[in-house]
């Protein structure tokens, strides 16, 4: 068990690093926009799915292994990137909603989490995050580290369900309406599009040091 002083602080940093908009939020808001609360709060599951994946990993040290190991680095890296471009691509190519038309979501449920949790699972940032941020409230002293990592990761996991549920809903009910315009839905889809492309090129140009 962590330290309870570490992990108070471990808590504290975490909600300032949840609460700064970053790639999975960028994400969140722009699917909830697009296709309403639910799809947004899917996503949340996928994309902490995901951080799943990377705790266990960092706790059995596969994280170290692929920082440390440029092909399987480079694997996961290009892998991401070329999945978030082709969200990005696939975005621009939508179609306008009819406003007249009862909103109905865009794609299935299963590709909103689907796509939240390959986002995450391939992002290698979220691998490196781990590796750095998690060792800092870990004490050797308190007994396997593997298990207090493992806390921790649950632990920013349960506050990113939370944060990230709460911008899934704001952008969701301010979506009901912006849906409904036209010139907002293809700013929409610009601003989606770019920003899948955008986050995939940072995500090839990603560096293991």
């Amino acid at each position: 068990m962590p330290d309870l002083t570490l992990w108070g602080l471990f808590v504290v940093a975490s909600l300032v690093l949840l609460l700064t908009p970053g790639p999975a939020v960028l994400f969140i808001v722009a699917r909830s926009i697009q296709q309403g609360r639910t799809a947004g709060l899917v996503s949340v599951v996928g994309i902490h799915l995901g951080t799943i994946v990377h705790i266990a990993a960092a706790a059995v040290g596969l994280s170290a292994l692929i920082v440390s190991s440029a092909l399987a680095f480079a694997i996961v890296k290009y892998l991401g990137a070329a999945y978030l471009i082709w969200m990005g691509i696939r975005t621009f190519m939508a179609k306008d909603v009819n406003p007249e038309l009862p909103v109905v979501p865009a794609e299935p449920l299963h590709r909103a989490f689907r796509d939240g949790f390959v986002v995450n699972l391939f992002n290698p940032k979220t691998a490196i995050f781990f590796l750095a941020f998690l060792p800092q409230f870990v004490d050797p002293m308190r007994g396997a580290l593997h298990w207090q990592i493992l806390i921790l990761g649950l632990t920013f996991m349960v506050l990113g369900i939370m944060s990230d549920s709460v911008f899934a809903l704001a952008a969701g009910a301010a979506g009901d309406f912006l849906r409904r315009s036209r010139r907002f839905q293809r700013l929409l889809r610009w601003f989606s599009g770019t920003s899948f492309i955008g986050l995939g090129a940072t995500a090839a140009l990603a560096t293991n040091k």
